[in-house]
């Protein structure tokens, strides 16, 4: 027979044993944050960002929980829900939109346990990553469908703000264009926002008023595929697949994938590997993905933009391979040149030579 203090001890042991493997297992929880710059359900940027986190929580299950808070302006409200994010224990912070750059590396300098990965920006610190795509890759597949597709040789491109990453999407797409059309022209309408539809129609509209039959966008939501498929025209999806909002405007999508990366950052911060670093990945790596090739496409402008996907697949092409000059027709690549990463494409701030849009303060 067990006497009542050894019964004790055996029960007070198993309960101590209990919280610590209670404990262990709380500790292996990884708590993970997303901050995003418009809605979810935009459709574009910054749901393909949340499908990301979807990948990331059916990958590892109970290991992770994952938040997010949707719709925050870039500036101080910024700062205050990445510091929020950051109170509230959070291993890793995923912010993700350009001008939320320097306020999350002003917050990581207060929290220097915690990660964090910045989408699009270039200052790190040594709790501060850097990530992108290479998108300009992909306007320059549907550049070249853009310059085969178009009957009135006029190409309308909505873009958001006169960051490098849209800088470069429209010089990407001009050249594109360019190489396989000398008769094009590109038409360019900033709306000074990345998600207003109100907005993003009225600026299709006003691009298809000056002759564009071909709509490119580089803002969030599908409103310019909207008015495309009413209007009868081509469009493009942009961040995702926008076709069931033109099914007979979409001619393909650039999607972007960032579900492996947040998967493969995750399982560093896990395994003590995670350590400062700028990621630029692009077609050949997967972050940078298409929708399927419209079958309105001719066979000889399918077969067209599929070989420069495998072309960018291979990594044998570069958007930007010179001769090419800048818009006030200096030279920028001699004959067959290509940029450095940093700063030309990393930095760019000005339109090739060809555009006649004046370039925007």
């Amino acid at each position: 027979m067990f006497s009542t203090k050894l019964i004790n001890i055996i029960k007070i042991s198993l309960l101590t044993s209990a919280l610590a493997i209670s404990s262990s297992v709380l500790a292996d929880v990884t708590k993970v944050a997303f901050i995003y710059v418009g809605p979810t359900g935009d459709h574009g940027w910054n749901y393909q960002h949340d499908e990301g986190r979807k990948q990331l929580e059916a990958h590892f299950g109970d290991d992770v929980e994952t938040t997010y808070i949707e719709s925050v302006p870039e500036g101080p409200d910024a700062e205050r829900v990445i510091t929020q994010l950051a109170n509230k224990g959070n291993d890793i912070i995923f912010t993700t939109s350009f001008g939320y750059m320097n306020p999350t590396l002003k917050v990581a300098k207060l929290f220097p346990d915690v990660k964090f990965e910045h989408a699009t920006g270039y200052l790190r610190s040594d709790n501060v990553s850097t990530y992108s795509a290479r998108f300009y890759e992909g306007r320059h597949v549907i550049g070249k469908i853009a310059g085969k597709m178009t009957k009135s040789n006029v190409i309308g491109y909505i873009a958001s703000f006169p960051i490098p990453e849209v800088i470069r999407g429209i010089n990407a797409s001009y050249l594109a264009a360019k190489s396989v059309n000398p008769d094009i022209e590109m038409k360019i309408i900033w709306v000074y926002t990345w998600y207003d539809p109100g907005k993003e129609s009225d600026a299709a509209n006003a691009l298809i008023d000056q002759g564009a039959d071909i709509i490119m966008q580089h803002t969030d939501s599908a409103a310019a595929m909207v008015v495309a498929e009413e209007q009868g025209i081509y469009a493009f999806g942009q961040a995702s697949d926008m076709g069931a909002f033109g099914p007979n405007a979409q001619l393909t999508a650039i999607i972007d994938d960032w579900g492996p990366y947040y998967i493969q950052r995750v399982q560093d911060l896990r395994d003590g590997t995670w350590e400062s670093m700028d990621t630029f990945d692009g077609v050949k790596e997967g972050m940078v993905e298409f929708a399927p090739l419209s079958d309105k496409l001719p066979a000889d402008v399918k077969a067209m933009a599929q070989q420069a996907i495998d072309d960018l697949r291979a990594g044998t092409i570069h958007p930007f391979t010179g001769p090419i000059n800048k818009q006030d027709g200096s030279p920028w690549l001699a004959d067959g040149e290509t940029p450095p990463m940093f700063p030309d494409v990393i930095t760019m701030d000005f339109y090739v030579e060809g555009i006649d849009s004046k370039y925007p303060n």
